[in-house]
């Protein structure tokens, strides 16, 4: 794996596909312009936050204090953090190995129009087992929300191959939240049943795709958080993904309450990834682990303020094998 402390990002991630090429799987730029003044998708490879997916309306409240943050999705809301999320700022890094890096950053109190200073600390690590991990810490000195996630795509064929619609996927949710037409959560709690959106037994990505349902019109397909049926407090599986040509998988571990995949819709092959191949529609995917979208402004969500004294933990494993 390489990695820039530029936005913690991910720049590439190499695994052998079941003939034992070597390839990168994920989409990253070729240059560091890239990264800084993308072409095209801004959140390539990175740490999104300090409050991943959007906010609806752009504000907030804490405490009885509204709190206003950038408009920078649809001329009304805020995606991934802001115009200055933690994508766009430049990480100390504590420590370094030939397998697990140690970041840290402080996102200063005021900043885009959220409270609190937030220090937060970040580990990513490679494991013998095919695991790369992802550990979150987070304390602030003012209640404030926090909803950290990562936003590698993932292209199981190599990057810039083949369609995330001929790939199989289970998800461990039995309900998900819908959303309007910008993408912003209704409020409500939706069970998967008889929906697109149910993955508790394997479909392949592409089988419903393209219906006529409203939610996946809103999002050109699928961009959607699932509320994962958790059996414990811990880490435990909540989705895999498959790819039949290659052999590759990805399986997702985590002890957080939502998973938001995103199919890649609007990628155009405009862009070229750090192979110079074009990133073509649906091409890659995303399977971001985290809280529920918009929670602050949603009191039956699950919650995602932070107080003084308390210690935001997260941990997300991508884990990569092959079958035959």
């Amino acid at each position: 794996m390489t990695v820039t402390n530029y936005g913690a990002r991910v720049m590439s991630l190499r695994t052998p596909d079941k003939n034992g090429a070597i390839e990168n799987i994920v989409v990253g730029h070729k240059t560091v312009e890239e990264y800084m003044n993308p072409p095209g998708e801004r959140f390539l490879g990175a740490c999104v936050g300090p409050v991943a997916n959007r906010i609806g309306g752009a504000s907030f409240e804490v405490d009885g204090i509204r709190y206003h943050t950038p408009v920078n999705d649809n001329g009304h809301n805020t995606l991934h953090g802001g115009f200055i999320g933690v994508d766009n700022m430049l990480w100390d890094v504590v420590s370094v190995c030939d397998t697990a890096i140690v970041l840290h950053l402080l996102h200063p109190d005021g900043q885009e129009g959220y409270p609190g200073n937030l220090d937060m600390t970040m580990t990513y690590s490679l494991s013998s087992a095919g695991e790369f991990r992802v550990d979150y810490l987070a304390t602030t000195d003012k209640a404030t929300p926090v909803n950290f996630s990562n936003h590698p795509f993932f292209c199981l064929r190599g990057e810039g191959n083949g369609s995330v619609e001929d790939y199989l996927m289970q998800i461990s949710a039995s309900h998900y939240i819908p959303i309007d037409a910008e993408s912003i959560p209704t409020g409500e709690i939706a069970t998967v049943e008889g929906t697109p959106f149910d993955f508790r037994e394997p479909h392949l990505i592409g089988e419903r795709i393209g219906l006529e349902d409203q939610q996946l019109i809103n999002a050109r397909g699928y961009d959607h958080n699932w509320c994962i049926d958790k059996t414990t407090d811990g880490i435990e599986l909540v989705c895999r993904v498959s790819d039949p040509v290659s052999g590759r998988f990805v399986e997702v571990l985590s002890d957080q309450p939502g998973l938001q995949f995103y199919s890649g819709n609007f990628f155009d092959g405009k862009e070229n990834g750090s192979n110079g191949k074009p990133l073509g529609f649906r091409s890659s995917l995303a399977l971001e682990t985290q809280k529920w979208p918009d929670a602050m402004n949603h009191p039956d969500f699950t919650p995602v303020i932070l107080r003084p004294g308390e210690q935001y933990t997260h941990t997300c494993i991508y884990r990569f094998g092959v079958t035959e």
